[in-house]
């Protein structure tokens, strides 16, 4: 977090400036942070939180007279306001949910109406489009409805979306994941799962089990999961076989990685699986014995995962060490949910 808000992009926000709120670090941060203070028995959110959601408050109230996160095309404009939405609504209603708010802050009821206010008509928002995998790329507009939805879904979400628009929007959001989770790569079908963990209404008990099925049989024999197996991955490919931007390390990726174990089994166990499953005690088993020993580096997370567009790991133009910790990022924050 000390190097996203020393890198990230500045936007000019109402008469100041606000750095943006990242897919790969601030809100994997955000949803993680607050169960691993809890596990260390800490009362205090830590000051990267508090920055996240005086971010999130800024935005908000600078609704109209914000700089999109993209602004060098028409299409940018919109893709950054469908994101914003959506993530300024997720870092809201989960501080809500956090600190026991009896009801939604007034910045959580504007993020709410943004996000209704912005949501397309098939029921999912514009997203970020750069042909990078997993979140900037077409079939990432899926993913960004299970996060709307882990919104809505919350005590919050659902006080603050009883309008018109809200009700029409939630039931917009349902029918859209409801329809379309049959035809998603595993990866965004285990955000689907989480997603209904939150708002009732997105999966059939029936699909439920079906991803539930498909993520065990997909866990490796050393008990972990790998990126490269919860795809396609598509980045702007229309027909097979798909490439991705650039040149990748593939020993690393064909290995399993700290996302999509992390990812697996807090998926598994917020659908309801037990934490003496064996595919769930196996992949706790994985993440302990995977975590990375504190190292001075500035490119060091207890675990790991790469990125699926560019070799990261060996120098290079793409190669910088903040750039190739996003993805360690997520690594490390859903090992901490996986391990809660």
């Amino acid at each position: 977090m000390d190097l996203w808000w020393t890198n990230a992009k500045v936007l000019q926000t109402g008469d100041s400036q606000a750095r943006c709120i990242s897919c790969h670090t601030a809100v994997p941060y955000a949803l993680a942070r607050p169960a691993l203070r809890r596990a260390l028995g800490e009362t205090t959110p830590t000051p990267h939180e508090a920055r996240i959601l005086e971010t999130a408050q800024h935005r908000v109230a600078s609704l109209g007279n914000e700089e999109p996160f993209y602004t060098q095309s028409e299409d940018k404009k919109v893709e950054s306001a469908g994101v914003e939405a959506v993530l300024n609504a997720f870092v809201l209603t989960n501080h809500d949910v956090d600190v026991k708010a009896t009801e939604p802050s007034a910045a959580t009821k504007a993020a709410i109406a943004q996000l209704w206010h912005v949501q397309r008509e098939d029921g999912a928002w514009n997203w970020l489009n750069f042909g990078l995998e997993p979140y900037e790329a077409p079939d990432a507009v899926f993913h960004g409805a299970t996060l709307a939805a882990m919104a809505a879904g919350t005590a919050p979400g659902k006080q603050a979306s009883t309008t018109a628009d809200g009700q029409s929007g939630l039931t917009r959001l349902r029918a859209y994941l409801h329809g379309n989770v049959g035809t998603q790569r595993l990866f965004n079908r285990a955000w689907a799962l989480l997603a209904a963990s939150r708002l009732e209404g997105v999966l059939t008990s029936d699909q439920r089990e079906a991803i539930v099925r498909d993520l065990q049989s997909r866990q490796r024999p050393d008990g972990g999961w790998s990126l490269v197996d919860m795809g396609t991955w598509r980045w702007n490919g229309h027909d097979a076989p798909f490439s991705g931007p650039g040149e990748t390390d593939r020993e690393l990726l064909s290995a399993a990685d700290g996302y999509a174990t992390g990812l697996a089994v807090y998926a598994l166990r917020q659908a309801g699986i037990a934490a003496d499953n064996p595919a769930v005690a196996r992949g706790q088993a994985w993440l302990r014995s995977h975590e990375v020993p504190e190292a001075a580096a500035a490119a060091w997370a207890p675990w790991r995962a790469h990125s699926l567009n560019f070799d990261r790991e060996h120098g290079g133009p793409k190669g910088e060490p903040w750039r190739r910790m996003f993805m360690s990022d997520l690594a490390t924050a859903f090992a901490v949910l996986a391990l809660s």
